[in-house]
């Protein structure tokens, strides 16, 4: 940071919590009530086309509500990544919070924002590369979880049940 003094600047050093306390100054204030009333708004909005989507398929191609879960998280992420894609979804999400990381809709926002922003550096180590980064995270993570799911099922003898 620098002040003007004259037609010279001075160079200005500022100490780690001197800083932190100069931030928080220009720090807007968030109203938290507010910003869990939009986050629970629009992530139950996101979830509520998700059941729509579901019970479409569930009426208009006789599936069942299991059979529908499928084409219905196919959609839902052909939904995110067109906003995504648009610019649209963004907008939602600075205003929603974190209502807008519903896991599927989310996930794909993340994946899909991370392929556009890299897609200049070419697409096996631009797109594929930079937007595995999240993927990988993600996916070990769940593999690991069911792993340790599934031992404890198994040591209770509940056996997906």
């Amino acid at each position: 940071m620098a002040t003007k003094t004259g037609s010279k600047y001075k160079k200005m050093t500022m100490s780690p919590q001197e800083y932190q306390t100069y931030a928080k100054t220009r720090e807007p204030a968030r109203s938290v009530p507010q910003n869990c009333l939009r986050a629970f708004l629009v992530g139950g909005l996101i979830c509520t086309l998700g059941q729509a989507v579901q019970d479409f398929f569930a009426y208009a191609f006789g599936m069942t509500q299991q059979e529908a879960g499928n084409p219905t998280v196919a959609v839902m992420i052909m939904i995110s990544v067109v906003l995504t894609c648009l610019g649209i979804y963004d907008k939602i999400a600075q205003w929603a919070g974190a209502g807008t990381a519903v896991p599927v809709t989310g996930f794909a926002n993340s994946m899909c924002s991370a392929a556009l922003e890299h897609r200049s550096e070419g697409l096996v180590l631009g797109v594929g590369g930079n937007m595995f980064k999240l993927a990988g995270s993600v996916i070990v993570y769940g593999t690991v979880a069911a792993f340790f799911i599934g031992i404890i099922y198994m040591a209770l003898g509940l056996e997906g049940h």
